[in-house]
């Protein structure tokens, strides 16, 4: 149905196969607006997302996990019962901070909040708690420093972990269209998912059948990034694998 024409999208009742395979709905669908641009705003707001929780997230996970931080345990149980409070809760007042610190209509306002998510602190913590501190103590005797320890060796071994994160991550930034609906006020600067409710669902005037081909070619990078990422967790639980 989904290559049907319009006049067949809208029968009743409905066929099970289509009257032909129109492939130029797909054409039209790409062409209706500008999905390129809208596609590489998504694309940044993962990737500065993925480097944020890589870098601030996997380096606080590590310190709370093998290094000795004061009150470690009272930070971990703080952040703990961070998971408690509904999301929903934290619109406004990261709305307003992002708002009072000038980053309306900027990337930032999706990657600080990144930075500070409790329940991917706690996975990653909770999986580098499981490597074992003798890799760390044998390096730190060849000289290696806290932050070598964590480049070289907590990094490459939590690969799985990290892996599984970015499906999530992907998943959040790819449907998330409220939160960019708040604080991106340029077209030029919607994501995918902000672009599809104003411009595809919303539209009046748009025949179904191109409506239903530019959501079904939006369904497609979700499915390549899960079996990319999906390879990655294999070799990562293969490289955290230990030899007796």
């Amino acid at each position: 149905m989904l290559k049907a024409s319009n006049a067949a999208v809208n029968s009743f009742p409905p066929a099970f196969l289509p009257d032909g395979w129109h492939w130029s709905n797909y054409r039209e669908g790409w062409q209706f607006f500008d999905m390129p641009l809208y596609l590489r705003n998504t694309l940044l707001i993962f990737g500065g997302n993925l480097i944020v929780i890589f870098i601030v997230l996997g380096a606080a996970a590590f310190s709370l996990s093998h290094l000795r931080v004061p009150f470690r345990q009272a930070v971990t149980t703080f952040f703990l019962m961070t998971l408690f409070i509904p999301p929903t809760t934290y619109i406004i007042p990261n709305f307003v901070n992002i708002k009072e610190l000038g980053l309306m209509n900027s990337f930032w306002a999706f990657w600080l909040p990144a930075g500070a998510n409790a329940l991917n602190l706690l996975l990653l913590k909770t999986f580098m708690d499981g490597i074992h501190h003798e890799l760390f103590e044998a390096a730190r005797m060849d000289g290696a420093s806290d932050w070598r320890c964590f480049r070289r060796i907590a990094l490459p071994l939590s690969v799985p972990i990290y892996s599984a994160l970015a499906i999530f991550i992907f998943s959040t930034a790819w449907n998330d269209w409220f939160w960019p609906s708040l604080i991106m006020h340029k077209s030029t600067m919607y994501p995918l998912s902000t672009a599809i409710y104003k411009y595809v669902i919303g539209a009046r005037q748009l025949d179904l059948n191109i409506r239903f081909a530019i959501l079904s070619i939006v369904m497609i990078p979700p499915i390549i990034v899960f079996l990319l990422f999906q390879r990655f967790i294999m070799r990562g639980l293969q490289l955290g694998s230990v030899k007796g």
